[in-house]
């Protein structure tokens, strides 16, 4: 079975985040045992599997996502390297519809090598501030807003960007603040750099003590930062270690993550369902 690692959202090897890519031959995914065994086994921030739909269906590609502890409902950067690999194959040309826990995404291929993903836009809705999640990040919360269902996690607002890129959190501490996770986001130092925000995001609470760049986050993060900068196109950088750029485009409860990706390795899995 072919199996592919693409580093999502960034054109460049060794940056943005790497996703594990397996197309499995139509018919069903195998055991959810073996799907998992297969994600802790490559121990990245997700690994896809994705099986090819009849014709005429609503969808092209059935499509799932695991961490190396759990299945997730939304994964944007794999959902991306999915793409990128079905492209750059030719085994897909234009746009794909895919089916997920979160209902039907689409990726659209663009001649510059770009990749445009259509997801639901999270309700963010204002929470109250955990009490000890300063403590636990190591940095004073503005705000704090729930994402929703999908993607569970806690968005909260710092100060600026240099608080952002100084967090050494508490992995330990932060599971006991979120269902999935948390994303941390402050307005660009200098928007004249190529960005208008920065975050992070920590998700210890499924294997992940911080995720590279996170494409379901900036579902959140497209609308928290329109209003507050009145514009709906808008380009995040995930400032991780690795880090990597995230273009969005607000369109009421749709919003579109546009960036691209790169194929580090190529490679068999040996061991088959």
């Amino acid at each position: 079975m072919r199996i592919r690692i693409v580093d999502a959202f960034t054109d460049r090897p060794f940056a943005g985040n790497p996703a594990a890519v397996l197309l499995l031959d139509s018919g069903g995914f195998p055991a959810d045992s073996w799907l998992q065994q297969v994600a802790t086994e490559l121990n990245l921030s997700e690994t896809a599997f994705a099986h090819p739909l009849p014709a005429g269906g609503d969808a092209d590609w059935a499509l799932r996502w695991f961490t190396p502890a759990t299945e997730v409902d939304m994964c944007g950067h794999a959902t991306l390297a999915t793409a990128h690999v079905l492209h750059t194959t030719g085994t897909a040309t234009g746009t794909v519809r895919f089916a997920a826990r979160c209902g039907t995404l689409t990726a659209t291929a663009h001649e510059d090598g770009t990749i445009t993903l259509d997801f639901p836009t999270a309700p963010l809705t204002q929470a109250e501030i955990p009490h000890g999640i300063a403590e636990a990040l190591g940095a004073k919360v503005l705000s704090a807003h729930d994402t929703g269902p999908h993607i569970g996690d806690l968005l909260v607002e710092l100060a600026d960007e240099e608080s952002v890129r100084g967090l050494t959190p508490d992995f330990a501490a932060l599971v006991e603040h979120s269902e999935h996770g948390l994303i941390a986001t402050a307005a660009s130092a200098d928007p004249q750099a190529g960005y208008d925000f920065v975050s992070r995001g920590f998700f210890p609470r499924v294997g992940i003590d911080e995720d590279p760049v996170t494409g379901s986050a900036h579902t959140a993060l497209a609308p928290f930062w329109t209003a507050r900068l009145g514009r709906d196109e808008l380009t995040g950088l995930q400032a991780s270690a690795r880090s990597g750029l995230v273009r969005t485009v607000l369109r009421g409860d749709r919003t579109l993550l546009t960036g691209c990706a790169v194929t580090v390795i190529d490679g068999e899995l040996l061991s088959a369902p």
